[in-house]
Formats: structure tokens, sequence, C-alpha cells
């Protein structure tokens, strides 16, 4: 499985070769699975598509090869939740035939624009890219009459075609401002975002395009263009989104533009070479928003995992998971306006009788927190406000495993922590997993000056994840781990120096395990 995925495009992933796992028997890996994180019961999953709340419903279609864990066959797997946190899946909704479908979004064409709807509801109406291997890629749309569950291919597909190799990753919405659907697509190679325009969803208009900004180091990939109500005012913007992997070096995961939208041509209003990033980590990738919710409540999902290890990711009978949807704003700030993110978890899926809380608190070098069945199982939230003071760093220490607490010899460990020499928000997982790939171990580095020396942390840890919010929202890093079934000591700490904690508080998560 080396090199499984190396120098490919990751969004769609749209020339690797299928592999064989040959005869080898692989063991559940029940430790692993999420609690409140979508995955898969089975099989292989990548970007999510269609993301759309409908009646009550959101939901969550993804790349999915229904036939084994690994990359292949690829076709559109869905799932819905009425809270985002608890998913049922369903069958198959939209299946590879004479092409791969690849990434794409959904609508609902409640005016019947398209002249799809058998019923006064009209239709949900998917865009996706048709891949056909190392020759074409264009962009076909599909149609449901049943709430998404099913989908009747157009029959005049592509709805539009450049004849290129690489042209991909259709996100369409409705603009209410020039009464169109705005379609954004990218030619990945030449860095351009193309926006067209269509009355019907059929017949598509090239409106724009906006090229060569930001970080142009590797391919883009899944568009998306959402407006974001901006924090203490009644104004709002537009936010451009686009991924970009390819290997270790000139990582990129997901960037983003903030700028004005008249219904025609996108305006960047920061510097055309400024690049600002969703996250820090390694494994946030083709997050995509929701449609049909209003931009107070918009939300974004995204793949949780990178191009270098993703094949050999070390979990079975599923591989691939969604990041913890996130609620979106925008703030200002002394460097413009800034991209806010906050985990959309309510207080029903915290467990109240197994949490910890503390308050003003000293800190020197490791205190233990878990203990019995508290934290034990590695899901849980963790909100921090810590006064740095004389220390040299101070944070969490994630999914121990360890001879003993004194023990200078940790086999296994993940560590969030504020280095105040660096100024900077660490995620260290040199040591967090088994071992599986070369490129896994790594360690994120985030800018953070703190305000009034305090640092702000929320940390979700799911199993096999760790989401950090930290600075309300304005910095975030996500990376998996891979812990054994034996690590599960969560600690706090300090280095050369002493902390003040003036809140802390920890709540397991609860939900259903899948």
């Amino acid at each position: 499985m080396k090199n499984f995925l190396k120098n490919v495009l990751l969004c769609s992933i749209g020339s690797l070769p299928l592999v064989s796992f040959g005869q080898k028997k692989e063991q559940e890996t029940t430790h692993l699975r999420p609690v409140i994180h979508f995955t898969p019961q089975k099989n292989w999953m990548n970007d999510p598509n269609g993301l759309l709340f409908y009646k009550g419903q959101y939901h969550l279609y993804f790349q999915h090869n229904p036939f084994g864990n690994h990359w292949g066959h690829m076709s559109w797997g869905h799932a819905t939740s009425s809270d985002l946190l608890h998913w049922t899946e369903h069958p198959v909704a939209i299946p590879e035939d004479t092409t791969m479908i690849f990434s794409g979004s959904l609508v609902h064409d409640e005016h019947n624009t398209s002249g799809f709807a058998t019923s006064p509801e009209g239709s949900l109406v998917a865009i996706y890219t048709a891949h056909i291997d190392g020759k074409k890629q264009s962009q076909y749309i599909a149609y449901s009459n049943d709430g998404g569950m099913s989908f009747t291919k157009y029959a005049k597909n592509p709805v539009v075609d450049l004849g290129k190799k690489d042209f991909r990753d259709p996100n369409v919405f409705w603009h209410a401002g020039s009464s169109q659907w705005i379609m954004t697509v990218v030619l990945p190679l030449e860095y351009k975002v193309l926006f067209y325009g269509s009355k019907n969803l059929k017949d598509w208009s090239l409106l724009s395009e906006f090229a060569n900004q930001g970080d142009t180091r590797k391919p883009w990939e899944c568009p998306s263009l959402i407006e974001l109500p901006v924090e203490g005012s009644n104004t709002s913007k537009w936010v451009l989104m686009l991924s970009s992997n390819g290997s270790t070096e000139g990582y990129t995961g997901m960037q983003y533009f903030v700028g004005d939208f008249d219904g025609k041509t996108f305006t960047n209003l920061n510097a055309p070479q400024q690049a600002m990033y969703v996250d820090y980590g390694k494994d946030v990738y083709a997050g995509i928003p929701y449609n049909g919710l209003p931009k107070e409540q918009a939300t974004l999902v995204a793949w949780m995992t990178n191009l270098n290890y993703t094949g050999d990711n070390p979990t079975f009978p599923w591989r691939g998971q969604m990041t913890i949807p996130r609620k979106l704003s925008l703030k200002n700030t002394s460097s413009g306006l800034r991209l806010v993110q906050a985990p959309a978890i309510s207080s029903d899926f915290l467990e109240k009788k197994d949490s910890f809380e503390k308050e003003n608190f000293n800190i020197k070098n490791t205190i233990e927190l878990s203990g019995g069945t508290l934290f034990a199982d590695n899901a849980y939230l963790i909100e921090a406000e810590i006064e740095v003071k004389s220390a040299n760093k101070v944070g969490f220490k994630i999914a121990q495993e360890v001879d003993s607490l004194d023990s200078k010899k940790n086999k296994l460990e993940t560590k969030v922590y504020y280095d105040a020499k660096k100024k900077s928000l660490i995620l260290d997982r040199l040591k967090s997993s088994v071992k599986h790939h070369p490129q896994f171990p790594s360690v994120e580095q985030a800018n953070y000056e703190l305000k009034d020396g305090v640092l702000k942390l929320q940390i979700l840890v799911d199993r096999m994840s760790v989401e950090v919010f930290a600075n309300d929202g304005l910095t975030t890093i996500t990376d998996l781990i891979f812990p054994s079934e034996k690590a599960r000591t969560l600690s706090i700490f300090t280095e050369n120096g002493k902390s003040k904690v003036r809140k802390l508080k920890i709540w397991n998560l609860k939900g259903e395990s899948k």
C-alpha cells in the first residue's frame, strides 16, 4: 500500500488505479470507530458531496466504493441526520455505471426550473463530475423525486463539457440577487475557478474566472462559494474555499478568500498572493458548506484525511471519516476579515454524569485527569481557559499509553499545547499512533497571539481524531490519530514553569457508536 496515493489529485482521486488487497484478513478496529463523527458502516469513503438540508434532514452524500475498503468504483454513498451527529446510512444513491461519479453538490429545485419535478414540492438535482478514466471529466446532472434516495441521470448529459481531462467538482447554489443558479467548478492544473450561471440547471453560461491567487503550490480542487455573516455587524461577505494537496512538501489542505460576489464576479478583498487557511492540521480536505441553510447557520463538513497516507489508515471494515460539522462566520481582526469555526455540538451529546469541572488552580509538570471510566474511551470535549504565566509550554496529553504517570518513556501520546516562545499553538502527533506510514508522524503549528496572556481552547477528541478550536474559533488544527486500545490516559501539563487554569471542563461524548 505504500505510495498508494502518491502524486495524484486528491479531491476526486481521479487517476488512482484499483488496488488488490490479496487474501489477508483484517481485524475490525472497533476502538477507533468514532462516536459522533460520520463513518460509513464499511468500505472506502472520501469527499463529502451533495450537502443539503431538506425537510428537517441533513443529507450527506459522499464519494464511496461500495465494494471494498480501498479507492475505486466511485459512487455517491448517502446518509441522513436530524442533528448532524447521529447518522442513518442508506443504499448507494448514484452508482458508478458508464462513468465514475465524482464530487459535486445537490440543490432543491423548489420552483421546478429544471422541469424534472413530478410534484409541487419540486425535485432534488445533483450536479457532479462524470469521470472517464484518463480521458475526460465533464459535469453531469441527475434528479430525484423521492427525497434524494435515488436519482435519474439526465438524458442529455453532459451539461458542461470543455473536453478536458481535469475539470471537476461543481458546487451549485441559488443566487437570489441575480435570480440564477451559480456553479463554481475548477480547472485544477490551471489554478482557475470558473463561475457559470443557469436559469434551469441544464443550460450554463460562463460568467467569470478567478485564477492564480493565494496558494498555487498544488492543484486547486473542490471549490465552494458561500455568503457568511460578519460577527457584531449587520453585514456579510462572500467566502471562496478551495482544497489543494499533493505531498507533504508544499501541503495546503484548504484555503479561503474573502470578498464580494455580484452574481457574476468574485472580487478578492485581500492581496492576491495572500494565502489564508481553513485549518492548520494535516487532515481537513474537500470541505463544502450545506445548501438549504440561512447564512446565519452556515455549516461546513470536510473529509478528514491526507493524500500521503489515507490508503494506509489502519481502520477496518471502513476507511474514511468526516470532520465534525462546523458552524461558520466571519470576524473583523487586526489583519482583516477572518473565518471563524465552531464545532456543531449541542449539550445533548455531552455526558453530564461523567464530566470533570474545576476552576482556578495552578499547574506545574503533569496532572492526570482521567481515571476509572472517566475519559477512558478517548471520546470527549475539553474546554479550557489558561493563564500561561511562566510556563514555556502548557496544554494536554491525549490518548496516552504509559506504564505510570511518572514514566518518561510514554509509548503513545498526542500533545496539544501552547508554546510561549514560538507564540504558537502546537499539535504534536509524533508518538500518537501505531506505525502505519512513514509520512504520518508530524507536528502542526499555527501562530496564536494570546489576548491578555490567556489561552482559550476547545479540543474535540473522538477516538481516532483530534480537532482543536482556539482563539474563539479563529485558529483550528485537525489531525487523525490511531492510538492503541491501551492508550486511554488524559493529562494536563506544563514545561519549565507554572500556569494557572481559570476554567477547565471536560465531557465524555455520548452517541451511537456505529
